[in-house]
């Protein structure tokens, strides 16, 4: 019996859904060469696989349904007497019992001729009479055999025929539900390995390093410093900076001594708020490709003796990654009262963040290398100014238009933060974003 076309579709896309897909390892390492990365299925295309392995598991579920009833009228048909099958059945095995029946009466009619046989001896006419009389009930029992056999064939052939039909109806069915099973183990690898590349993974090589932050800032004075992002990573990512300032004891919902803006090449943005906010989106940054973001830092007048801190890191996202995360540094300095004579002022230096500044997913324990200095350069520079003619303002326009990701990047970004600032303690959690129709 053959598949209805409803269900050898189904089965087909269960089948040969592309396991490939599945079995690669989506979620790159930290350091993972691009040669490497190429033979890995893009986060679209884990995307895409997952969508079409849910789509042939729904269409084989209701291929087993469809098929299972299928089965179950089949063989409640073949169990029918009016179902020619089973009708030629019944007919053959009557046949057959009238033929047993045939070939007993024969076997007693040639025991009975050989008794009268035997009872004839001594008498010439009776004898060749009894002899002739055994003689033919022999041939009819002859007869009967051949009948019988030929009945008893002829039962078993259609006994068989009903089975066969039995049989192609249940392996059908087994074919589909077979299908489901193969389509169930698809699915649930294509969503493991979509799950997998959604997971954040490091890279140590994409630095967020400021240029020019001093140590110490006076009330009152404005400072002009430099946020530089290099991809120093084998990958082509999307970036978007991530920035926050916080003056030890100040808390939630106060107006901060530190107002921070920065350039979007054509005019400035306020930083604002008590959160990490993500600045400057780079829409294409190739590797070894570096962007400088403009800051600048004003201490309002009153200010106090206070400690401040700033955190700068990256968050980004690949072809195969949607959540790509550089280290983040933290730049301790101190805020002087005004008419303050701090003398030669160094420039802040990049460190480990603290304890709970970084809270990122996936995140494992803060790298102990401090990455490159902050005045580390690379050979291709792109910077985010009205006066820059990089590289990656030419492919995304401008680099910083909103701060957000372009309505063509894969994936939204946002951030997601707890303050203490009650405690001095800032627990940043930076997560990578995803739009909820992405997952």
């Amino acid at each position: 019996m053959k598949l209805c076309r409803p269900l050898a579709v189904a089965a087909a896309l269960a089948v040969t859904t592309p396991v490939a897909l599945f079995t690669a390892t989506p979620a790159l390492a930290s350091g993972t060469p691009a040669a490497q990365t190429r033979n890995q299925p893009t986060y679209a295309e884990l995307e895409k696989a997952a969508a079409d392995a849910k789509k042939a598991y729904e269409e084989a579920v209701a291929a087993e349904a469809e098929g299972r009833k299928k089965v179950e009228a089949t063989l409640a048909s073949l169990d029918s007497d009016t179902h020619p099958l089973k009708a030629a059945v019944i007919a053959a095995d009557k046949a057959a019992g009238e033929a047993a029946d045939a070939k007993a009466a024969a076997e007693k009619a040639v025991a009975d001729a050989e008794a009268g046989l035997e009872a004839a001896e001594g008498d010439a006419g009776k004898t060749e009479e009894a002899r002739q009389a055994l003689e033919a009930a022999e041939a009819a029992l002859a007869e009967a055999v051949r009948a019988a056999q030929e009945a008893d064939a002829a039962a078993e052939k259609a006994d068989t025929a009903l089975d066969d039909a039995r049989v192609a109806a249940v392996r059908e069915y087994g074919t589909v539900k077979d299908a489901l099973k193969k389509a169930l183990e698809a699915k649930e690898n294509a969503e493991a390995a979509f799950a997998a590349a959604k997971e954040c993974v490091r890279e140590d090589g994409l630095t967020s390093l400021a240029v020019g932050l001093p140590s110490k800032a006076v009330a009152g004075s404005t400072v002009d410093f430099t946020l530089r992002v290099t991809n120093g990573t084998e990958r082509t990512l999307t970036v978007d900076p991530l920035v926050f300032f916080h003056v030890e004891g100040e808390h939630s919902g106060e107006k901060s001594r530190l107002e921070v803006e920065w350039s979007n090449g054509s005019g400035r943005q306020p930083l604002g708020g008590n959160e990490p906010k993500h600045i400057a989106h780079i829409d294409t940054m190739k590797p070894g490709e570096q962007s400088d973001v403009k800051l600048r830092m004003k201490v309002g007048s009153t200010a106090q003796a206070a400690d401040a801190y700033a955190l700068f890191a990256g968050d980004a996202s690949d072809a195969y990654n949607p959540c790509v995360l550089g280290p983040m540094k933290r730049y301790d300095f101190a805020l002087l009262p005004a008419g303050s004579k701090p003398g030669t002022v160094d420039e802040a230096k990049p460190g480990r963040p603290g304890e709970n500044d970084d809270k990122r997913p996936g995140a494992a324990t803060p790298s102990t290398n401090p990455g490159p200095s902050a005045q580390g350069g690379t050979p291709k520079q792109t910077t985010a100014t009205s006066t820059s003619t990089s590289t990656s303002t030419s492919t995304s326009g401008n680099l910083a238009e909103t701060g957000t990701s372009s309505a063509t990047a894969p994936l939204a970004l946002a951030s997601a933060v707890t303050l203490a600032l009650g405690a001095g303690t800032v627990l940043v959690v930076r997560r990578r974003r995803k739009a909820a129709d992405d997952i």
